[in-house]
């Protein structure tokens, strides 16, 4: 039998089972799902957009039966490619499973855990908690494009919030395949949900089980251990990075290496008061003995700490002000919103001859210069007399804290602070978060003049004094644009570059690396290693242990994309 009509007999069944709609095979529907957020892309033989679990679970079936690659998907905003095919050299056909249209959650003991379905995001947790006076485990940034909750810990997401850490549990339900080709369900949910797989997966469903079978068990549900961590600011260690085998288990870092049903999450109260601190100087180890003070001396660790370079301010105000203006007036439920009317207006401006591949990016571009300048007063007074910004978050009693910390502070050093009003506490946090969409913008608008573009996202020692990077000449020559962002108190930092034209990026970044190396830093720090970074060997072992056939998300970590890792 040819392998067309092997492959013929699959879609058959996959559109038997979720439906012709959900079935996507024109290479038109499928691109949006077959090419990264910001990196990476490439082909498959289908997208398939399951409405169930059981039809997850009913599609691997027949992918495992057909012996085809399956790419698990949720929202498709990874910054490193992970979550969707990568070039078109595997052994086998690709199917993608995109679990966007499964997104129920489940609070549980009184709003202190939630279960978070397959295609749950955090936007809608976000949500549903708010009644219970309870947040997630993320609320900035991600949470505003849509991000997954379970996306979020298969990569080790987050750890912007200080008190929280990376995202990980220890208790969740998951499909793997074992080291005989045999396709396995596990429920480590802690929850009594039958035998079967249909019996399970119908029960956490429909939501057929009563308290008497939710469990707790030893097992973790967020890294509760993290506070202790992040103070330990001697440690040559950083505080958090991706392939950190202390916090891969199961799902948690899995990286697509397994199908996940479902996670069991931690949730954390609402400070009763917050303050946003405005901090600026033009002295880098201002900033350093900040950190230091903070976390070795302050009773109550900040809720946020999130930095930001004159640069990256500068071009953020410009290239991120259209998503900014959407996410302030719009609020952030609309941000999806616009990403399908950016796929869209693409995949038409891709049919029309004398239309550049960049139109949406143009015109969006085009249309947030129409509207004036959307920054407070403030903020654009401290980017004038100051190089460095930071806006520190602090809750109840950190407030006084913080407060009475930098007023006797800047009475003997360069730089100053002011404390935030509710709005422009949350114009210098989104400011800061749609610094994340800045590279590609400016990138975008400017490929003509420029080369390459890279994104770095580095975990520093946390015994670091020197946290700013400052270039040798020989290579800060090599680079158009720098863009330095990230999470202070971590010393998790965003590194992104837009060389000169005719400059080689990939050799420019094997020399950036090495330098970080040179420095004690890891990376990824929490982006995971998608088809970007090489995956160290923890990780590697990690994979191979959850998928000894290499049948999930082959290639990632640059691993081999062949059948039992061949």
């Amino acid at each position: 039998m040819s392998s067309g009509s092997v492959q013929d007999r699959l879609l058959e069944r996959l559109g038997t089972i979720v439906g012709a709609g959900n079935l996507l095979t024109r290479d038109s529907r499928k691109d949006p799902y077959c090419t990264g957020f910001r990196f990476g892309s490439g082909s498959a033989l289908a997208v398939v957009k399951p409405g169930s679990l059981l039809d997850i679970w009913r599609t691997l079936v027949a992918c495992v039966e057909h012996d085809v690659i399956v790419v698990m998907q949720a929202a498709n905003t990874g910054l490193t490619g992970g979550s969707t095919p990568n070039g078109d050299d595997y052994d086998r056909p690709v199917v993608v499973i995109n679990t966007m249209r499964i997104g129920d959650i489940h609070v549980i003991d009184e709003g202190r855990q939630i279960i978070g379905l397959a295609g749950s995001t955090l936007f809608g947790l976000e949500k549903m908690l708010a009644p219970h006076g309870r947040e997630p485990h993320s609320v900035i940034g991600s949470s505003c494009i849509g991000a997954s909750i379970v996306g979020g810990i298969c990569n080790n997401s987050g750890g912007a919030l200080v008190q929280r850490g990376p995202a990980y549990t220890e208790l969740s339900l998951f499909a793997r395949i074992d080291e005989n080709g045999g396709l396995e369900l596990v429920n480590e949910l802690g929850i009594e949900l039958g035998d079967t797989p249909e019996e399970i997966l119908r029960t956490l469903e429909e939501r057929r089980y009563g308290d008497a079978d939710v469990g707790f068990p030893e097992k973790r549900a967020s890294d509760d251990e993290y506070t202790d961590r992040v103070r330990q600011i001697d440690s040559s260690e950083p505080a958090r990075y991706n392939a950190d085998g202390r916090r891969l288990h199961d799902s948690s870092g899995c990286a697509g290496k397994i199908a996940v049903f479902a996670v069991r999450l931690d949730t954390f109260p609402v400070p009763r008061e917050r303050k946003v601190f405005y901090v600026g100087s033009n002295d880098p180890d201002v900033f350093g003995r900040i950190r230091r003070d903070v976390l070795s001396t302050f009773k109550s660790l900040p809720v946020s700490g999130e930095y930001i370079h004159r640069e990256c301010y500068d071009l953020t105000k410009r290239y991120g002000k259209d998503t900014f203006l959407v996410i302030d007036k719009l609020g952030s439920e609309f941000i999806p919103k616009l990403f399908a009317f950016r796929r869209f207006t693409d995949r038409i401006a891709r049919k029309v001859p004398f239309l550049p591949d960049t139109f949406t990016d143009l015109l969006m571009q085009f249309l947030s210069k129409c509207w004036p300048n959307h920054l407070p007063r403030r903020m654009e007074d401290f980017r004038d007399r100051y190089e460095h910004h930071w806006v520190i978050e602090m809750g109840d009693d950190g407030v006084d804290e913080a407060r009475s910390y930098l007023e006797g502070l800047f009475q003997d050093v360069e730089g100053s602070f002011f404390e935030c009003t509710d709005r422009e506490a949350r114009k210098a946090l989104l400011h800061r978060f749609v610094a994340g969409t800045t590279l590609g913008r400016c990138h975008a608008i400017n490929h003509k003049r420029y080369g390459g573009m890279m994104s770095m996202d580095i975990a520093l020692p946390r015994n670091e004094h020197d946290w700013f990077e400052t270039l040798p000449p020989e290579l800060a020559e090599l680079i158009e644009v720098k863009l330095y962002y990230g999470h202070l108190f971590c010393h998790v930092l965003h590194q992104n570059y837009i060389v000169k034209k005719g400059v080689d990026a990939e050799a420019l970044r094997q020399r950036l690396l090495a330098s970080f190396e040179a420095r004690g830093a890891k990376y990824p720090a929490e982006h995971n290693v998608g088809h970007e970074y090489v995956a160290e060997e923890t990780l590697r072992t990690f994979y191979r242990s959850l998928d000894p056939t290499n049948a999930f998300n082959p290639g990632i970590g640059q691993t081999s994309k062949l059948k039992n890792w061949r």
